[in-house]
């Protein structure tokens, strides 16, 4: 199945892959903004508020402290430095919260979508089934914006065998449930084309936050990895993502460290400060689509 979708290739034989300008790396920053049900029907594959007998006030609490605080002490930042931003979004987010919907199409953020919400689970779940969601997606993002979702990320990393299928078959172009890769990778679909765009699960607040850290260490874990990248991108360009969570790296003791490393980052030159379709578009167009 795995050679199938994407068929192996050593970073180290491919062709140069050359990025606008000539920038060693392409630097997305994903802001994971998602909402968590209250009060989420009864579990499937796993309950998301396991902790304690349902509701699980703290929780879901914590969770909420992103959108009512984080994310727009995050947001301070990423203008302060004029980052533009690829936020992985939960869809009711926009529905629950319009303030939220409305500062982010003012910045112009692409939107990653993240499924409806965090606490439905894609696991398991019919071909049916499954598409029905997605397109639900689809078309509330463009009811919203009047534009095609080009980005798909499966809610709380969760998917199916189906979903490259499904989503390329959505009309979306690129695709984060893989992490296998620092380059951009063609997978094979059913129908139209489909690139999954390297997303982090290491440099990933949300994953360092199960283990004990502080946010001076996951800073440093963002510019070490940044500087391997981009010393590796002066030979061949290299994709730098940095998977954020307002209701982690958004907190007063965590923000100053999260704007160092990002500004450690647009210091350099040889960046392109991208978004996840504008690297996606930029892979495509360089990689013309084969025939069949």
């Amino acid at each position: 199945m795995i050679r199938d979708r994407v068929p192996y290739s050593p970073i180290v034989t491919r062709p140069p892959l050359r990025w606008p300008d000539g920038a060693r790396v392409a630097v997305w920053v994903v802001p994971n903004v998602e909402h968590y049900e209250y009060l989420p029907s009864p579990p499937g594959a796993r309950d998301p508020w396991p902790r304690m007998p349902h509701p699980d006030v703290l929780g879901y609490g914590t969770r909420d402290y992103g959108n009512r605080v984080g994310l727009w002490r995050m947001m301070e930042v990423t203008d302060r430095l004029g980052i533009p931003c690829t936020v992985s979004l939960n869809m009711a987010n926009w529905e629950h919260y319009p303030a939220i919907m409305e500062a982010m199409i003012e910045r112009d953020w692409d939107v990653l979508c993240h499924g409806v919400y965090n606490t439905q689970y894609h696991w398991g779940l019919a071909e049916e089934d499954e598409r029905a969601i997605i397109a639900d997606c689809v078309e509330t993002y463009r009811r919203f914006t009047g534009k095609q979702l080009k980005g798909w990320f499966s809610p709380a990393a969760t998917f199916t065998h189906n979903t490259p299928d499904l989503v390329a078959e959505a009309g979306i172009t690129y695709y984060c449930d893989w992490y296998h890769d620092d380059q951009p990778t063609e997978m094979k679909v059913r129908s139209g084309r489909l690139v999954t765009v390297p997303y982090q699960m290491d440099v990933n607040d949300a994953m360092v936050w199960r283990h004990p850290f502080e946010g001076e260490e996951f800073a440093r874990m963002i510019t070490d990895h940044f500087d391997t990248l981009w010393d590796e991108g002066a030979e061949h360009g290299r994709v730098v993502c940095i998977a954020l969570h307002p209701y982690i790296m958004g907190h007063p003791h965590r923000i100053g460290h999260l704007e160092r490393a990002l500004c450690h980052i647009v210091e350099r030159d040889g960046v392109w400060l991208a978004t996840g379709s504008q690297i996606a578009e930029w892979y495509l167009s360089q990689s013309p689509a084969e025939e069949g």
